[in-house]
């Protein structure tokens, strides 16, 4: 086969349809809009959720709940985690990152007491729940608040 010799393989390609084009060409007079009605109109389309002047199912619907606008939200990471950590490491979200413990720091990183820490490594942290700071001391550690 030469590069001349190419052909798209039949039925893949199709000729679009020539609309208002006479009655013999089968989608003449109304184009294949069939009769009258509001989508035979030109620009006769409605919004996405109009379901003909019914009240829309998304106004019908009860509203709740509330959406804080200055919500702040922590990347989370357990103190089970920390383990992999080598003795007296200091821990920081730029290291979470880069030992894949978080994927991205968000609004800063809170530690929480799950599991048990084996160490003795320093924690910088956006925030730490108290049992995690009892856990870090207890081993020895120390954490601080970025």
């Amino acid at each position: 086969m030469q590069l001349h010799e190419l052909k798209p393989s039949v039925g893949s390609r199709h000729s679009r349809k020539r609309l208002g084009r006479g009655t013999s060409s089968g989608q003449g007079k109304t184009a294949g809009k069939g009769t009258k009605g509001q989508l035979a109109r030109q620009g006769g389309k409605t919004r996405l959720g109009f379901e003909g002047g019914q009240m829309p199912l998304f106004r019908r619907m009860p509203k709740r709940g509330f959406n804080n606008i200055n919500r702040k939200e922590y990347a989370v990471v357990n103190l089970s985690d920390l383990n992999r950590f080598d003795d007296g490491a200091e821990v920081t979200p730029a290291a979470l990152i880069d030992a894949g413990i978080v994927k991205n720091e968000k609004n800063g990183v809170k530690l929480l007491a799950d599991g048990k820490l084996e160490k003795k490594l320093t924690i910088k942290v956006a925030k730490a729940s108290a049992a995690a700071k009892a856990a870090v001391e207890a081993a020895g550690g120390s954490i601080e608040v970025i």
